[in-house]
């Protein structure tokens, strides 16, 4: 006694919400726009902490450029480290913005971004630490370090703010 394939829709599809029915579908191409971006991720605490990463990478990137080196290969290391690891925050805060998670849900998004922050964190702190240490008391150099520090203690609040969302939320899973 076969009554045939079903199809059921649930919530929790990490492709986000149901598409709407067909009749409203077919409403302006003003509705597309909005959807386009993320409006709230603009204003929310994980958007402007990747924006003040990004800016004071930056800025660390900008005064150990513009500073007389002591040596080279601590120098380069540290804006090598910077810019990559602004980079890759650039990358998410795209994904975010234009919501490409969910267009590729073949990759686990909170992961990737979780285990960016944990590497580019790492490394961030190495990279200042070194730079400090070569400074020699050049305003410019300290400058550098400074900022660099300043991103790794924003990184490491993006690594326990995403670290929280997971337990939460795999919390809330596990008891339905």
């Amino acid at each position: 006694m076969s009554h045939g394939a079903r199809v059921i829709r649930t919530g929790v599809s990490s492709a986000g919400p149901a598409a709407p029915p067909a009749s409203t579908a077919a409403s302006s191409s003003a509705g597309s726009d909005a959807e386009l971006l993320d409006g709230a991720y603009f204003r929310s605490c994980a958007g402007i902490l990747k924006v003040a990463q990004m800016i004071s990478l930056v800025v660390g990137f900008i005064s150990v450029n513009n500073s007389p080196w002591t040596d080279y290969s601590a120098y380069s290391y540290f804006q090598i480290v910077t810019m990559c690891d602004l980079v890759m925050i650039l990358f998410f805060y795209i994904i975010h913005i234009f919501r490409i998670y969910r267009k590729l849900t073949c990759v686990s998004w909170p992961l990737a971004e979780f285990l960016h922050y944990l590497i580019g964190t790492i490394l961030l702190l190495i990279a200042s630490i070194v730079a400090a240490s070569k400074s020699y008391n050049l305003t410019g150099l300290v400058a550098g370090a400074t900022f660099g520090f300043l991103a790794t203690i924003l990184c490491v609040l993006s690594i326990w703010s995403s670290y929280k969302v997971s337990c939460i939320t795999q919390s809330t899973n596990a008891s339905v």
